[in-house]
């Protein structure tokens, strides 16, 4: 009798806490807008602009991303999925690259032969800081990433603790 009550109250906390619906991230009155040609970051929120930011990118090409290795930034609106510590780049926020638009974007550009056969999409795009003591790349518009965007290690920490999970980004040339 106690196992079945024990049980009861098990899955009563199980049902409580569980969702069985897709995770929904928070609407965010923050947005920031990526300029590649500009090499910033800008932070915007109802009332306007707040806030801009020094950044380097993959490469010195302005162009879309257009495959995995390339080192290309993606252009779009995305939104960000996920914010952590990192290892080597001080703090990591996540963009949900690629979109339904950017595997739409690859396919027809697969058609069209603008990109080999065996390319792949990518992803892993994100928002991060540098190497330990080498903010002087973003200073120098060193281009060093893979495609994501980088800030000084300062910055990246005022943007991720700002940056809540569900804020939209766009990134244009």
């Amino acid at each position: 009798m106690k196992r079945i009550g024990l049980l009861t109250i098990l899955s009563l906390i199980f049902f409580a806490n569980t969702s069985f619906y897709k995770a929904t991230y928070s609407k965010s009155s923050y947005y920031i807008v990526i300029d590649k040609s500009d090499y910033e970051l800008s932070v915007y929120d109802a009332a306007g602009w707040l806030i801009s930011y020094p950044i380097v990118l993959g490469n010195d090409d302005q162009g879309d991303k257009l495959f995995e290795g390339d080192r290309r930034t993606p252009e779009g609106t995305f939104t960000i999925i996920d914010k952590r510590m990192h290892n080597k780049w001080c703090r990591y926020i996540g963009l949900d690259f690629p979109t339904a638009s950017d595997i739409q974007k690859f396919n027809i550009r697969k058609q069209q032969r603008v990109i080999p056969p065996n390319a792949r999409i990518g992803g892993g795009i994100g928002i991060h800081g540098t190497w330990p003591h080498e903010d002087y790349a973003v200073d120098q518009y060193q281009n060093w990433t893979m495609g994501c965007i980088s800030l000084k290690n300062e910055h990246v920490k005022q943007l991720f603790n700002m940056m809540p999970v569900g804020t939209r980004v766009t990134i244009k040339r």
